[in-house]
């Protein structure tokens, strides 16, 4: 028998739905990096052409090199014919110069340089053609399933296409798999040839704004417009966003400034309770006790919006009446928290004491309570 308990307790707060924000972008994707909550999906699983934000993969696969000693960062790569033949963003690159991995990365993060995708690429499979199948497949194993590489710079080409969802998920995986190296999107500027200085600056626009941004990569191409991966973190909380098909790079500076505004200033992490605090009682049969505490086995803390009076809800699920024994921190039921336009929260709940299995007389109860149920059932007719 499935038991609802209405969450009317003092643990759950009360909100109001936040503010809903209407993207300008073509496709926009955010979220609660901390919580890994999402806050806004807008056309985020289809696979779009993603310019130069899919450097970020070129990136990855650099660092996941570097952290298994594939490459070193003060090894010198060689400039092909075809990493300096690349046009656009780039760092002026010349066929035939060594360049040292530390370098490139820079080059590729704060210049965006094609050509120094394309040397990375050479020096980890031999062609670009190979590393961009293999970037698909490490991608395809890292969870991003709408996306296909054909180059390692985002050069526009068929085929190549990423879903915002896609370049969230692998903005979270540079975050946290490589913390050693996140730094470096923070850059504003790097002057790897000083003949060639107009090109020093990093393009992301939120850098300069002091609104805790620090990284990640800005992209544009006719076909895609103009479209940012972006992260800030503000106190304990960090967001992540996605946002492509911007008619301008002043669009784009707006959109993202006001995207992570609203998501620091609309939500808010609320402590909900700590582990230890009981919540409910589920009924025992056959047991020393006739009911179980049910309790958070941890702090909980959710994702909210912040304005007071309706919307955070919840209910307690389970299977009962539970059987003894029961031990201490079993799992033994389940807490669903709804939240006004975001997903719902689902917590366990555990035993908050043992339950001993009853004896004699517990039995002989239950058995005489049985015995007369179906006495006063009386006879049944047959079917």
């Amino acid at each position: 028998m499935i038991r609802h308990f209405a969450a009317s307790l003092a643990l759950i707060l009360t909100t109001l739905p936040a503010a809903a924000f209407e993207s300008k972008a073509t496709a926009a994707y955010v979220m609660d990096q901390t919580t890994g909550t999402v806050l806004l999906a807008k056309n985020a699983d289809e696979p779009l052409p993603p310019a130069s934000m899919s450097k970020l993969m070129t990136l990855y696969m650099a660092f996941e090199a570097v952290a298994k000693g594939r490459l070193e960062l003060d090894q010198e790569l060689p400039v092909s014919a075809e990493a300096a033949r690349y046009g656009g963003s780039t760092m002026f690159l010349q066929e035939g110069e060594r360049v040292s991995v530390e370098d490139l990365i820079r080059g590729i993060i704060v210049l965006s340089g094609n050509d120094a995708c394309v040397v990375i690429a050479e020096a980890l499979s031999g062609t670009e053609g190979r590393f961009a199948r293999d970037m698909t497949m490490r991608a395809q194993q890292l969870g991003m399933t709408n996306s296909t590489f054909m180059n390692s710079n985002g050069w526009p080409k068929p085929g190549h296409r990423m879903s915002m969802r896609d370049l969230g998920l692998l903005a979270n995986l540079l975050i946290t798999d490589f913390p050693q190296f996140y730094p470096m999107f923070a850059e504003r500027e790097f002057l790897f040839d000083e003949n060639e200085s107009a090109n020093r600056f990093n393009r992301n626009p939120l850098l300069t704004l002091d609104i805790g941004a620090d990284g990640l990569k800005t992209g544009h191409t006719q076909e895609a417009g103009y479209g940012l991966v972006g992260s800030a973190k503000q106190g304990d909380r960090r967001v992540i966003f996605v946002i492509s098909g911007l008619d301008s790079t002043s669009a784009r500076a707006l959109e993202s400034e006001s995207i992570v505004n609203w998501a620091f200033r609309q939500f808010s992490q609320q402590s909900l309770g700590s582990a230890g605090t009981q919540l409910a009682e589920a009924p025992v049969a056959m047991g020393s006790a006739i009911s179980v505490g049910l309790e958070l086995a941890e702090d909980l803390s959710v994702l909210a919006p912040i304005s007071a009076s309706g919307g955070l809800e919840g209910e307690i699920v389970y299977n009962g009446p539970f059987r003894a024994p029961i031990t201490k921190g079993d799992e033994m039921a389940e807490l669903i928290l709804t939240r006004d336009g975001l997903p719902e929260v689902r917590v366990p709940l555990v035993a908050s004491d043992s339950v001993q299995p009853g004896g004699f007389m517990v039995k002989l109860a239950a058995a005489a309570k049985h015995l007369f149920a179906r006495l006063n059932a009386g006879p049944q007719e047959a079917s």
